[in-house]
C-alpha cells in the first residue's frame, strides 16, 4: 500500500512539475523573443544613425559646392558688369561693392596658401630655456 501512495505522489509531482516547466518555458521563450526583437531594433537604429551621418556628410558637401558655385557666379557677374558697362556709375552698379570685397578676399586667400606643418624658430614652449642656456657664461 505504501508503494501505491508513493507512486501516486510521484505521478502527481511529475504532472505538477511538467505544468510548472511548461509555464516557465513560456516566459523564457517570450524573453528570448523580446531579446531578439531588442537586438534587431538596436541594429536598425545603428543603421539609421549611420545613414543619417552619411546623409549629413553628403548634404554638407553639396551645400559647400552650391556656395562655391554661387560665389563664382556672383564674381562672374561682378566682373562682366564692369566690363560690359564701363560708363555706368558705381552707385548704379549693384555689383560694385561686391567687386572690392571679392578682390580683398581673393588676396587674403592667395596670401594664406597651404598651411605649413612646421614653425619658424622657437614656438615659445622651450624658448625661455634656450635663451637661458645661451646666456649662461661659458667656462674657459
Amino acid at each position: 500500500m505504501a508503494w501505491i501512495y508513493a507512486l501516486l505522489i510521484f505521478i502527481a509531482g511529475a504532472i505538477v512539475g511538467a505544468f510548472a516547466a511548461r509555464l516557465g518555458n513560456k516566459g523564457l521563450k517570450q524573453q528570448k523573443e523580446l531579446k531578439k526583437e531588442l537586438d534587431k531594433s538596436k541594429y536598425e537604429l545603428e543603421q539609421f544613425r549611420q545613414e543619417l551621418v552619411d546623409h549629413f556628410a553628403q548634404s554638407s558637401e553639396l551645400l559647400d559646392n552650391i556656395a562655391k558655385d554661387y560665389s563664382k557666379l556672383y564674381e562672374h557677374m561682378a566682373k562682366t558688369s564692369t566690363e560690359l558697362m564701363p560708363n555706368l556709375p558705381e552707385q548704379d552698379n549693384p555689383f560694385s561693392r561686391r567687386i572690392s570685397t571679392l578682390e580683398s578676399v581673393k588676396k587674403t586667400d592667395e596670401a594664406q596658401g597651404q598651411p605649413r606643418d612646421y614653425a619658424n624658430g622657437a614656438t615659445g614652449l622651450l624658448k625661455g630655456e634656450r635663451e637661458q642656456v645661451s646666456e649662461t657664461p661659458k667656462a674657459s
